[in-house]
Order: C-alpha cells, then sequence, then structure tokens
C-alpha cells in the first residue's frame, strides 16, 4: 500500500471563528481513541479559532482533567449523563430506528442546553465527533455543520457478527442495520464528514462514500521517545481493555500466539496493557501473562517491551495504538485490517501476519534476532515521523472549515 499523503499548511482566514465542538465524551484523560483524537484537535484549531466546546460525560470530571483541556477553549461546557436517563433512553430507542449507542448518549435535557448555548454563543460552524452527537444539532439549519465519523462503525458491527457469542448477534444485528441507516441520514444532514482511514471510508454504508474527507490520527513525536530503559517484557499489547475489538486481540495473543512464542522461548513475557480490562481480559493474568488496568503513563509499558503484536481481528479505524509503539521504537506485528488503515510497508516497517502461528513466527524472530528487530524499529519510527505529525494530519479539516464559512458567507 502506498505511504499516506503529506498534507501542507492551507490558509487560515483573517480572523478566528468560533467553532462550537460537541463530543460525546469529555477529552481527558486519553484512554480512549475518541478522545486522544478530540483533545489534539482541539488544541490545534484553539491556535487559530475561538473553541466553544460541549462535552457530554459519564463519570464524574476530575478538576486536573478540566485544567488540561480548558486552555484550548474560549468556554467550556460539560454535559453529565445520569444513568437512569441512559437506560430510560435506551428503553426507548427499542420501538425507533435510532442506533443504541446513539440513544444511550442522548439526553434530552443536555440536547436543551446544547441548543441554548448555540443561540448564546453563535458558532459560525459546528463540529460534532461521532454519530452519537449528531441528534444534539437535528434542528440546526442555518450553521454549517461537519461530521466526524471517525470510525465506520456499522462495519464493525458487522464483524462483531462472526466473533460475538451467538445470543449477542440478533442485537449486533440489529445495531448494524441501525447504524448503517443513521450513516446515510447523517451524512445527508451534515455540509461535511470526516473518517480516519481510506479503509473506514470505503465501508462506510452509503453511495456517496467518496465525498468524506480523510483525517488521520497522529502522535506526538516528542513525547513518544524511548529513554533506553532495560526490557522485561517480551510481548506487550495496550489499548482500552474493555473494547471488544481488544479485548479479541489480548485473548487470542494470550491463548492461541505467545503458547506456539513459548514452545520455542519458554518463558516469554506478555504484558496487556490498558484501562478497563474485561473479565475476559483478567482471567488471563498468570505468572508469565501481566494484565496492567489502568496505567498513568502508557510510555512505560513500551518502554519495558521489546515486541509489541496488534492482532487486531475485527474492529476499523486507524490504531492509535501501532502509531505510538512505532513512534517509541518497537518493532511491530500487525494484521491486514490494521495496517490497510496505516499503510505502512509490510516487511520494511511493519510486519504483517494473519493467523495465531504466523504471529509466533514473527514475534519469535524478532526477539531472536537482534538486527531484524533493530532495523524494523528504526524503518519504523522513521515512517510515523514522517507521515503522521498531529499538526500536518489536522490540515484537511482547517480546510473544511475555511471552505464551509466561506461559502456560506457568500
Amino acid at each position: 500500500m502506498a505511504h499516506c499523503p503529506i498534507f501542507t499548511p492551507v490558509p487560515i482566514l483573517p480572523e478566528p471563528l468560533r467553532i462550537l465542538v460537541l463530543l460525546s465524551r469529555f477529552p481527558y484523560p486519553l484512554e480512549r481513541g475518541d478522545k486522544l483524537r478530540a483533545f489534539h484537535q482541539l488544541r490545534i484549531l484553539s491556535q487559530q479559532h475561538e473553541i466553544l466546546l460541549c462535552a457530554l460525560h459519564e463519570d464524574q470530571l476530575d478538576k486536573a482533567w478540566l485544567e488540561k483541556v480548558r486552555p484550548f477553549c474560549t468556554e467550556m461546557v460539560t454535559l453529565p449523563l445520569g444513568r437512569l436517563g441512559q437506560m430510560t433512553e435506551l428503553v426507548k430507542g427499542t420501538v425507533g430506528n435510532r442506533p443504541f449507542q446513539v440513544s444511550y448518549f442522548h439526553s434530552p435535557t443536555a440536547k436543551r442546553l446544547v441548543e441554548e448555548k448555540i443561540a448564546a454563543w453563535r458558532p459560525e460552524l459546528i463540529y460534532c465527533q461521532l454519530l452519537r452527537t449528531a441528534a444534539y444539532v437535528d434542528n440546526v439549519r442555518n450553521i454549517p455543520k461537519v461530521m466526524d465519523f471517525q470510525d465506520a462503525f456499522a462495519k464493525g458491527m458487522e464483524r462483531r457478527l462472526e466473533t460475538d457469542p451467538w445470543y449477542l448477534r440478533p442485537l449486533v444485528r440489529s445495531e448494524m442495520k441501525r447504524l448503517q441507516r443513521f450513516e446515510r441520514e447523517v451524512f445527508q444532514q451534515f455540509d461535511a464528514a470526516t473518517i480516519i482511514s481510506e479503509q473506514d471510508r470505503e465501508q462506510l454504508s452509503f453511495p456517496e462514500r467518496d465525498k468524506v474527507t480523510i483525517v488521520r490520527n497522529g502522535v506526538e513525536m516528542k513525547r513518544f521517545t524511548p529513554s533506553g530503559r532495560h526490557k522485561t517484557i517480551d510481548v506487550l499489547f495496550a489499548g482500552n481493555m474493555g473494547y471488544p475489538p481488544n479485548i479479541e486481540a489480548g485473548v487470542f495473543l494470550a491463548k492461541e500466539v505467545m503458547p506456539l512464542v513459548r514452545e520455542r522461548i519458554p518463558n516469554a513475557r506478555l504484558m496487556l496493557a490498558g484501562a478497563r480490562p474485561s473479565f475476559q481480559v483478567r482471567q488471563l493474568a498468570d505468572d508469565l501473562t501481566e494484565v496492567t488496568g489502568w496505567v498513568d503513563d502508557i510510555r512505560d509499558c513500551y518502554d519495558q517491551a521489546k515486541v509489541f503484536a496488534a492482532p487486531m481481528l475485527i474492529g476499523t479505524g486507524l490504531q492509535n495504538k501501532l502509531l505510538e509503539a512505532m513512534a517509541m521504537r518497537l518493532p511491530c506485528v500487525t494484521t491486514p485490517l490494521a495496517n490497510n488503515a496505516l499503510g505502512a510497508r509490510s516487511g520494511e516497517e511493519v510486519l504483517i501476519a494473519s493467523t495465531s502461528g504466523e504471529f509466533a513466527e514473527w514475534i519469535v524472530a524478532l526477539l531472536t534476532r537482534p538486527e531484524l528487530a533493530n532495523d524494523l524499529a528504526g524503518q519504523g519510527h522513521d515512517f510515523i515521523q514522517k507521515h503522521f505529525s498531529w499538526e500536518a494530519q489536522t490540515q484537511p479539516l482547517l480546510q473544511i472549515f475555511d471552505t464551509l464559512v466561506r461559502k456560506h458567507s457568500l
């Protein structure tokens, strides 16, 4: 696959825009991909524009989290979602066509507050992250609106039909069909839309998907720098360990790949790092497998590891974990599914595997052949440095905002 394009800076408007940003989660701490994407986009957008942030949240927000985001915002409003209200909206959603996850994140009270803020702030543009936020601005007609699909969620549900237990598949199939309809509706209601990769764009469920703009994620190269500490973990996988694609990958790695690795390297250690480990993941812990749960700084986990393995079998989107691991000069093994979004050269910047045997072979090779591991790590690092800075990857979004506001002002 060809290298990802590098975007050059675009001209900015003479005066800053007033942009209302609507998020389904408060963008800190950075333990989820949507939060990471929102945080860095806010950081970059705020350098040119006024940001009016409305962020939904399910849990109590720590004051320190608020202070991490506040510098990017001219004004900031947090909108709590109560558990009772979420369950009520889910029940109400079963009688209609709205996706369950959209109902789960919907609050009539929060919607009224968003509408009040739009009237008070009078933004020149509205930017929504994820389908979950679309219903909050469905009555807005006179302000340009941009939707960040981020991932192809309907396709992600379709892949889960192959792996979820039989008793969950009717629910998953229903959600898939609901998401397919909703993706089309949202695309028609918004003035522009973005998504994280070409692969995800091709998997959207409406024929006009080519009009959706690719806006990739990036990585902070200065922050994700190896310390040179002694390596004590042979294989690492990191991510939100309560997220189904990550659960599937962690179980596959621990139960199917590592036993094959240990036939050659008996004491090979595996670390599964990340917040919210599910019961399935916690059950994997033993003398040779560490399940960390929440870690204060994921860089410590990357620093300890010799090899990063990301056996993504389901799911969509560009994997932030791969960007970070490669930036930290870790040799990486992943699946074609994950690399289709990444676009690294197989055998040079990343190694590709599809089966447990292939993953085991590559992991053993990297653990026993230092020259192979060092060469792959170096080329992977250079690839990320060249193509995946947050500043470069956010330029298409700035261009969309510029074009829409100019068009609207005519």
